[in-house]
């Protein structure tokens, strides 16, 4: 781990008064759950149909079963845990440098591992409900389920979750762009930024710009500070850092 790198982010963190996150499936990796476009990524695998395709608003009305199968196996990981990103972004923000996390990733891990702020970008799959009452039904309906997901009411349980060809929550939308525009330092770790229109929000970003991420994006240009290193790795290290020198002040 570049030692010049973790001292740059700590120093950045310090010195910010209202820093965001903007996270995707890389965050969850050393979680155990697989990310996307990696070469042992969820895309890179075989199925029948494209994953791109399964995932869809289309493929879920029309092969409803399949995408269940699907879901079951691909999405839902319920013995996963947070990772020291998770747990630091967490205590960045109980420390006040953190004032919200966004993030694209569906796993609920963030809030799991104590964060209060969270900006759901693409829902959860610990919220699912009938399409035709509206019940809510839990992950562990869904994933302990046979064939499709059906309400008592008889209706098909539909995850929260945003598939290919819907919108993002409007709600949600709203209050990323707030926090975003309102930050001084923004962290962009996990993604790869090629998803849109999710990945537009951090492309617009004006201010202080660290990207930590395995692979290139399209903003590394645009970073005062790069590092590509393990998101985990790179967080404990710095809160290690952080650690020791609030001891060494007080």
């Amino acid at each position: 781990m570049p030692e010049n790198s973790i001292v740059s982010l700590a120093r950045l963190l310090r010195s910010s008064r209202r820093s965001v996150f903007f996270g995707g499936a890389g965050v969850s990796t050393e979680s155990g759950i697989p990310d996307f476009r990696s070469t042992g990524g969820l895309y890179n695998q075989q199925w029948r149909y494209p994953p791109e395709t399964i995932l869809s608003h289309t493929f879920f009305l029309r092969q409803t079963e399949e995408f269940f199968r699907f879901y079951r196996q691909k999405m839902l990981f319920p013995n996963a845990r947070p990772n020291p990103a998770h747990e630091a972004l967490a205590a960045l923000e109980k420390m006040g440098i953190l004032s919200a996390v966004i993030t694209q990733n569906i796993d609920g891990l963030h809030q799991a591992a104590g964060s209060q702020h969270v900006i759901e970008l693409h829902g959860s799959v610990h919220r699912n409900h009938c399409t035709r009452c509206h019940r809510f039904h839990s992950m562990e309906e869904i994933l302990h389920g046979e064939g499709i997901s059906h309400c008592a009411c008889g209706g098909v349980i539909k995850p929260d979750v945003v598939l290919y060809e819907e919108q993002l929550p409007p709600d949600a939308i709203e209050e990323a762009v707030d926090a975003i525009a309102k930050a001084d330092l923004m962290i962009i770790g996990g993604t790869s930024l090629a998803v849109y229109p999710a990945a537009g929000f951090a492309a617009d970003y004006q201010g202080t710009l660290v990207i930590i991420n395995r692979s290139p994006t399209p903003l590394d240009r645009k970073a005062d500070l790069l590092i590509d290193q393990p998101i985990g790795k790179t967080f404990a290290a710095v809160m290690h850092l952080l650690q020791e020198e609030e001891t060494t002040n007080s």
